[in-house]
């Protein structure tokens, strides 16, 4: 792959951290190799202390000296930082962003005609690696630019292609669902205070309950109707718990949620257009 010789990020928050981390662990690229635009010089100082990569405040900088670039800041400055680094896109450039809620056709609408360019939709477990990343394909990307980016987010999790027409019901399902997790695990937790659990005891029974599941699901495919019956049996404590849960529906709660979230990304990908 061509393009993997070095890189430039343009914003070095928390995501872009998460993404250096990655690259550096799988040895894709080596510090002197990654050049980031970071206008906070605390942020900047940060980074080189942890990471050893080469920093500046400077976004056309990483442009000139970068053909594969990832856009790592929010969406409300990006048409401020597109129309900088605008002049300085050329054919030999692919462009990666993973910011939220601005479709592809933004990009092409400002930067050069023919620019290759791939959005992404990262979660926030990117932090600690295990992100599920969708990877949607702008009207000029080739399929090996897709290979690249997926190469690069394959660092901080799992990637799945997807029709950028499905972006917004990703962002509902995997972009905002570590809050809809946060959630759950906490009532768990308070649950099992109610019930009479030490509250350090209650998290790390729910916590390991929750990766447990996971790990069923994942290596020992089971899906969840299979993993409901090898624990609810006749009579028992499950079939009432769920039983509960039937009748307050959860289920209908949770899947209004996620479509809740779906609608408010369309109206925001609209409006940050």
């Amino acid at each position: 792959m061509q393009l993997l010789k070095d890189i430039g990020i343009i914003g070095g928050g928390q995501m872009a951290e998460a993404i250096i981390k990655g690259l550096l662990d799988k040895n894709i690229f080596t510090p002197e190799k990654i050049l980031v635009s970071e206008p906070f010089l605390e942020r900047r100082q940060y980074l080189d202390d942890f990471y050893k990569i080469s920093l500046t405040d400077n976004n056309p900088e990483v442009v000139n000296n970068r053909n594969l670039i990832i856009l790592a800041i929010k969406p409300q400055v990006m048409k401020e930082v597109l129309e900088e680094i605008k002049p300085f896109i050329t054919e030999n450039h692919l462009i990666l962003t993973i910011a939220a809620g601005l479709p592809i056709s933004f990009y092409e609408n400002i930067l050069p005609y023919k620019t290759r360019l791939i959005r992404i939709m990262p979660n926030s477990c990117a932090l600690v690696h295990k992100s599920i990343s969708a990877i949607a394909k702008g009207t000029f990307a080739t399929d090996e630019d897709l290979k690249i980016a997926e190469t690069l987010f394959s660092t901080i999790g799992e990637t799945v292609i997807v029709d950028e027409s499905l972006i917004d019901a990703v962002t509902a399902l995997s972009g905002s669902g570590p809050a809809y997790v946060a959630l759950f695990i906490e009532a768990l937790i308070d649950a099992g205070v109610r019930a009479g659990l030490p509250r350090p005891l209650s998290e790390k029974l729910a916590l390991q309950t929750i990766i447990g599941t996971v790990e069923l699901m994942t290596k020992a495919k089971k899906d969840p109707y299979q993993l409901k019956s090898m624990v609810t049996s006749p009579g028992g404590t499950t079939i009432s718990a769920l039983n509960e849960l039937y009748e307050k529906g959860f289920s209908g709660i949770i899947i209004s949620a996620v479509y809740k979230a779906y609608l408010r990304s369309k109206e925001l990908s609209e409006f940050l257009k």
